[in-house]
């Protein structure tokens, strides 16, 4: 029993490293950052001053509530004791409690002014969900170091798409490893046909 909880050990460490205070401030900043970012993404929600529609409101308000989960989260997972007896409980509880964050915030209606992140969201979810599963197959039970490998990479990535979600949500140009950004000059659209023909 002891050698899974040297390994706990180990990757809760990792899992802090990965979550804690050095990509915590890349991802999220510190508080008064994340309360900087909320208050830019309101702004960039609500058109800079224009009548908010309620759909953007309700976006916001559970974009919030995301992040505000995540950050708590965070916190708690950096608290886990990692030579308590219950270590692995509370870390993989902490981690089902992410998993439906960020199942919840994928099943948001994304607006139209925010369309471009609703695959990224889903996408995020989705490797969250794999993370999830594939910790459990790590800790449940007898330790599995391939399991927890893939474990971490699926929750690197659900990390990474949240930031760039975080990104466009605050008004920028989202940037990282392997994020492509395809933009259209302004009044270049192209029109969908209905399928008839006036003619």
């Amino acid at each position: 029993m002891q050698e899974p909880l040297q390994d706990l050990r180990r990757h809760l460490s990792i899992l802090i490293d990965f979550t804690g205070e050095e990509v915590l401030k890349k991802l999220f900043g510190n508080i008064c950052v994340l309360f900087c970012v909320f208050m830019a993404a309101s702004v960039v929600l609500t058109g800079c001053g224009k009548k908010s529609s309620e759909g953007l409101d309700t976006y916001r308000d559970k974009m919030t509530s995301f992040y505000d989960m995540l950050s708590y989260l965070n916190k708690s997972i950096n608290a886990i004791d990692p030579d308590s007896e219950t270590a692995k409980d509370e870390l993989l509880g902490y981690l089902d409690e992410m998993n439906n964050a960020y199942s919840s915030m994928a099943a948001c209606e994304v607006p139209e002014e925010f369309s471009g992140i609703a695959d990224i969201a889903v996408e995020a979810a989705d490797y969250m969900q794999k993370a999830d599963e594939y910790y459990h197959m790590a800790y449940d039970g007898t330790f599995d170091e391939n399991s927890e490998s893939l474990a971490s990479q699926y929750y690197e990535r659900a990390n990474s798409r949240a930031m760039v979600m975080l990104q466009v949500l605050h008004g920028e140009v989202p940037t990282g490893d392997g994020v492509v950004v395809t933009t259209q000059e302004p009044g270049q659209f192209s029109t969908i046909s209905d399928g008839t023909d006036d003619t």
